[in-house]
C-alpha cells in the first residue's frame, strides 16, 4: 500500500535525506520517496503505518511535521508585494495596535496626580505583551510556521514557535502585576534580542518574508519596523534593568 504524506520543516537537500532516513528506518517501510514539493513524501509500506507513527519517527528533529495529505496543514499566507499597497495600508494594523497602546497608557497617566515614566513603560510593555500573544495565539500552527522561517530559536527547535506567545502572554502579566520586575526585565531583553536576531538577519539577506509578529491574522511584510518593535523592547527593558538595579 503507498500512501502521500504533507511535511513542514524542510528546507533543503539535506532536510529530505534526513527524513527519508528516517522513515525508511521504521519496520514496515518498503520505500519512502521524499521531495520538496507536494506531496513531500510517497511513503509504500507492508502494513498500514499511522501518521503518528511516522511523526514518532522524526521526534529527534521537531521542526519535520508530517500529515495526510489530503487533510490541511499550516499554512504561511503568500507575502503580497510590499510595492502593490502603500505604506499606510501595508502598515495600518501594527500602526494601529501601537496607537491604542499607546493612547491607553497615556491615559492611564493622565488619570494619575502626576506622570510616572517608569510606569507609564511598564504599562506599555504590559500592553504590547498582552495584545500581540493574543494575535500569535488566534491560530498557533500558522503563526509557528511563519515564525520558524526566520527566527533563528524557531529554525533549530519549531517547538519554540508554539511555545514563544505563551512567553510573551506571561511577560504581559508579569509587568501588569509590577511582580518582579528586575528579573521580568532580563527575561525581555533575553527573548526579544534573540527574535531581534532573526529579523536583522532577514533584513540583511533581503528576504521577502512574511512578519509573524502579529500571528497569521495579518499579512505583513517583514520590514524596519519589525525590528524596530523587537529592539524597542530591548530598550525599554533595559532602561528598567537600571532603574530597579540601582
Amino acid at each position: 500500500m503507498t500512501h502521500e504524506y504533507q511535511i513542514t520543516g524542510m528546507t533543503c537537500a539535506n532536510c529530505v535525506d534526513t527524513v527519508k532516513n528516517l522513515i525508511e528506518a521504521i519496520p514496515g517501510i518498503k520505500s519512502a520517496k521524499v521531495q520538496l514539493n507536494s506531496p513531500q513524501a510517497t511513503i509504500e509500506m507492508e502494513k498500514h503505518i499511522t501518521t503518528s507513527e511516522l511523526q514518532n519517527a522524526l521526534k529527534s528533529h521537531p521542526k519535520y511535521q508530517i500529515t495526510d495529505y489530503n487533510k490541511p496543514k499550516p499554512q504561511i499566507q503568500p507575502l503580497e508585494e510590499e510595492d502593490q499597497r502603500g505604506f499606510w495600508e501595508t502598515y495600518k494594523p501594527i500602526l494601529l495596535v501601537f496607537g491604542y497602546i499607546l493612547g491607553a497608557t497615556i491615559m492611564i497617566e493622565i488619570s494619575t496626580a502626576s506622570f510616572d515614566f517608569m510606569r507609564w513603560m511598564r504599562h506599555f510593555m504590559a500592553g504590547f505583551f498582552l495584545v500581540f500573544s493574543f494575535f500569535k495565539l488566534l491560530d498557533l500552527p500558522s503563526f509557528a510556521a511563519s515564525y520558524s522561517s526566520y527566527d533563528v530559536l524557531a529554525k533549530r527547535w519549531f517547538g519554540w514557535g508554539y511555545i514563544y506567545p505563551f512567553v510573551e502572554l506571561g511577560l504581559g502579566i508579569l509587568y501588569l502585576l509590577n511582580y518582579q520586575m528586575f528579573i521580568t526585565n532580563i527575561i525581555t531583553v533575553l527573548v526579544m534580542g534573540i527574535s531581534s536576531i532573526g529579523v536583522f538577519q532577514s533584513l540583511l539577506a533581503k528576504r521577502k518574508i512574511r512578519c509573524a509578529c502579529l500571528g497569521a491574522v495579518f499579512n505583513l511584510p517583514m520590514s524596519t519596523i519589525t525590528l524596530i518593535e523587537d529592539l524597542l523592547m530591548v530598550l525599554m527593558a533595559g532602561g528598567m534593568i537600571v532603574y530597579y538595579g540601582l
